[in-house]
């Protein structure tokens, strides 16, 4: 009997600790009067690492050119950032400890799809705490739109869509997609098709699926070669398009390549070299190497000062573009920056400008800011941007 009522005892507390914190976070938590404290979690630590450093770096140099400055509306940014070693299990603890112990009001610039998803239940569902600019995602975050869930980043498949447009306006009438197997890698290769034969209904696109992170790619290149094709697109991380391109060149295969976001890294260059020349691809911001434009300027010198060691590449200004984004539309809200505060605004907030990314335009059913891309090329050795930003086409 004594057991059943310990046990009834301890039943009834969790539920009212479970009311009682479902309560709190409805409200979320408000920012001191001198302090907005945010959060993110970066891989740090781990094979992905050398995402998730950059990046973090590139959103903390903004960060800490906007306090030197005074901050947001006379408010300082206390950027929390956590390790997760891009392990989901390990970004719900990260998300639980950042809510709870350490109050943040947002979680911002942040990066990882799989990661950042095993946390909404708790993050977004519970606490009503709003993620917001997040690196990665799928089309199932923003379709039908999740209260307070808002990003930045062009969806995978729409980059893809903009490749098959791209090589079918450059002539290509035999398109080969090299990809990792992966089902992730695989979603967004077959979006590129559909978007080439919308340009060109004569265009056939083929696939050739490699096992993910292989490192020999003299078999794969020998395949290509077989095929023959106008144009390869590769759906790839930045080690494997590397390895694509050098040995590409080794046996004399000259094919145009195009590649997606990933592709369109520093480590590519380093990796690939010379067979790097002439590479093709779409990114989410501009050419970090354009030294007359003052957006760039601005983020190369605040680099310089605040992340020295730090290299200002296209890594680094996605995390610079996230956090800009979020300080424009945070600056608009009069009053207390809480969370409330922030996802109300997100749903106002039109036509943001960071001058490095696409503008943004949010709505209440609309919180994916764009699905705007940047062409960018490879000339003597550096990522070039061309043109302008612009729309890939709709997908089916």
């Amino acid at each position: 009997m004594r057991r059943r009522t310990t046990r009834s005892l301890i039943a009834a507390a969790t539920a009212l600790l479970a009311l009682a914190t479902s309560a709190c976070g409805t409200q979320g938590p408000a920012a001191r009067d001198d302090i907005i404290r945010i959060g993110a979690w970066y891989p740090l630590t781990g094979a992905v690492a050398s995402f998730g450093i950059p990046e973090r770096a590139g959103a903390d140099a903004y960060f800490k050119s906007v306090n030197a400055r005074g901050g947001i509306n006379g408010r300082k940014i206390d950027w929390v950032v956590k390790d997760n070693a891009f392990d989901p299990q390990q970004t719900v603890q990260i998300a639980r400890r950042l809510v709870d112990q350490d109050g943040v009001v947002a979680i911002v610039a942040t990066n990882g799809t799989a990661q950042s998803q095993a946390t909404f239940p708790f993050v977004l569902e519970q606490s009503k705490v709003p993620v917001l600019n997040t690196l990665g995602g799928d089309a199932s975050w923003y379709q039908p739109a999740r209260d307070g869930l808002f990003g930045m980043q062009t969806l995978y498949e729409d980059q893809a869509s903009a490749l098959g447009q791209w090589a079918a306006q450059d002539g290509a009438k035999k398109v080969l997609v090299v990809h990792s197997d992966p089902a992730a890698f695989v979603n967004v290769a077959k979006e590129i098709g559909p978007a080439a034969r919308k340009t060109d209904p004569s265009v056939r696109v083929k696939s050739l699926s490699v096992k993910f992170q292989t490192t020999d790619y003299s078999p794969v290149i020998s395949k290509v070669k077989r095929e023959k094709p106008d144009a390869v697109v590769v759906i790839l991380a930045a080690a494997e398009a590397a390895s694509y391109l050098k040995e590409a060149k080794l046996q004399g295969l000259n094919t145009p390549v195009y590649g997606y976001a990933p592709v369109a890294a520093q480590s590519t260059l380093t990796l690939a070299g010379k067979a790097a020349e002439g590479v093709k691809a779409v990114q989410l911001v501009k050419s970090p190497n354009d030294d007359d434009d003052p957006a760039i300027k601005e983020f190369r010198s605040a680099m310089a000062k605040y992340e020295r060691g730090q290299p200002a590449d296209f890594i680094t200004l996605w995390g610079w573009a996230a956090a800009k984004a979020f300080v424009e539309i945070a600056q608009t809200i009069d009053g207390p920056i809480t969370s409330e505060a922030l996802t109300a605004a997100y749903k106002k907030a039109r036509a943001v400008d960071t001058g490095v990314a696409p503008v943004l335009n949010f709505s209440t059913q609309n919180h994916l800011g764009t699905r705007d891309v940047q062409k960018v090329v490879v000339r003597d050795g550096r990522w070039e941007s061309q043109g302008d930003f612009f729309t890939p086409p709709a997908r089916d």
